[in-house]
This record gives C-alpha cells, structure tokens and sequence, in this order.
C-alpha cells in the first residue's frame, strides 16, 4: 500500500492538485468569500482524476500485482492527504487571523465569512461532499467524472452560500465573529469533523464496492 500511496503521488496526481493547496490562503482575504477557496482545492484534485481517465490510470494499476480494493484505498488516501494539508493549512491561518489579526478594520467590517472555527467547518462540509459525491460517483465507473464532479459543485456552492447566509439570521452572529470562538461556531466544526469521517468512511466502503463489481 505504501508503494501504491507513492505511485499515486509521484506519478498519477495531476501538479495542480499540489498548487492549489495555495488556495488555502484565501482564508486571509477580508471582503472575499474565503469558502471558495475549499471548491478550488477540490478542483485542483478533479485535475488528477481527469488526469487518471485520460491515460487510463485506473486500468494500468489494477494490472499491478495489488488487490482492486488497494487501488481504491490509494486514491482514497491520496485525496485525504491533500485535503489534510490544506485543512491544517486553513487552520493555521484561522488561528493567526482570529488571534493576532482578529480587531484589524477589515475583519470587524467584514460582511462576509470571518475565519474562525465555523470556517473550518464549513471547509470541512465542502471536502465532505466532494468525497461522498465526486470519489463515490467516479468509483461506479472508473472514469466518468462529469456527472458527479457536477453533482459536487452544486452541492458545494450551496454549502458556501449557507455559510454566508447563516450568520446574517438573528440571534446567529456569534458564527461571523472574527476574534473570538463561541458554542456555535465550536458545533459547527464539532458536526463537520463528523460527518466528515463518517461520510467519507461509507463514501469509502461504497467505493469499494462498486470498483469490484466494474469488470476492467
């Protein structure tokens, strides 16, 4: 697995994947809404598995000495390493926003998203969706990418436009604090780390499934 891990590394992943981890410094941009940044990151992996269709990445592996549950859990663990990275990214970035940076004028006036634990949250719901719906719906075929990465961006851009909407409801304004964390804002990264595991194991498992069933 380890080996397979590195093929899909060095040698499947398209270097977009790796560049737009970049778009985790979005997190920093007052005025913006800083989500955007996240469908990006997941557009940036949507180049790999292009990538992988169109040298047909999928049938080249399999006829490698690994199990075709192996093939899967390799670009499972691909995806998952890229989203940790910019995950911890935006993290960082959201603890230096809100600690150091957190009164600056751009912030408090900010009418958009603020970087805070609601943020990674909602960061998380994006990578969520783009692993339960573009990895599971590209695993029932293994190289039709349109439909789910569609399916994906539809979800996606409705996750981020809730994410700018919720904190404008009364009594939700705690979710845009730019300085300081509340109970909403820790919910919502506590739900989002969640369903985050638990949706993208059953996204996983799915996979998995119906990869085997695929006679290549």
């Amino acid at each position: 697995m380890k080996k397979l891990l590195y093929k899909e590394m060095k040698l499947s992943a398209n270097p977009l994947s790796y560049w737009f981890i970049a778009f985790s410094t979005m997190t920093m941009i007052p005025g913006y809404p800083i989500l955007v940044g996240s469908f990006f990151i997941c557009l940036g992996i949507f180049y790999t598995y292009q990538q992988v269709r169109e040298y047909d990445d999928i049938t080249y592996t399999v006829m490698l000495p690994v199990r075709k549950k192996d093939v899967v859990s390799a670009k499972y663990l691909f995806v998952l390493f890229i989203e940790l990275i910019a995950f911890v990214l935006c993290a960082l970035l959201t603890i230096i926003r809100m600690k150091f940076l957190g009164n600056a004028a751009p912030y408090v006036t900010n009418p958009l998203m603020n970087a805070n634990a609601a943020y990674l949250g909602y960061l998380l719901a994006v990578f969520t969706s783009f692993n339960g719906i573009f990895l599971a719906g590209f695993f029932k075929t293994a190289y039709k990418i349109g439909k789910p990465f569609i399916l994906f961006c539809v979800v996606g851009f409705i996750i981020i436009f809730m994410g700018e909407v919720l904190h404008h409801i009364p009594g939700l304004e705690s979710l845009n604090d730019p300085a300081n964390l509340s109970i909403l804002q820790v919910a919502i990264l506590a739900i989002g780390i969640t369903v985050f595991m638990l949706y993208t194991w059953f996204s996983y498992k799915k996979a998995l499934k119906d990869f085997e069933k695929i006679n290549l």
